[in-house]
């Protein structure tokens, strides 16, 4: 079992890039908060202070770049992307 830290467990915040790919990529929030659910691994992103988080969508991999705002307990959801 994956050991989250603790930004995991935080509010989520959407980014207006987000907003524009869950159009282009046909996806809304309710897929996007089941992808957390179902999210197996994450890691830090090529960007500081950003992390990678593996998940599946629509039987794809996908992944889910976060951002946690450490001063305002809030994990900012910047973008989501098929990999397969």
């Amino acid at each position: 079992m994956i050991e989250w830290p603790e930004w995991w467990s935080w509010d989520l915040e959407f980014t207006q890039h987000l907003l524009k790919r869950m159009l282009d990529r046909h996806f809304n929030e309710v897929d996007l908060r089941e992808m957390l659910e179902r999210a197996t691994a994450y890691r830090p992103n090529h960007e500081p202070e950003r992390w990678a988080i593996e998940t599946r969508h629509a039987g794809n991999e996908w992944v889910v770049i976060v951002e946690p705002l450490m001063s305002e307990s809030i994990l900012l959801i910047v973008t989501a992307y098929p990999t397969s």
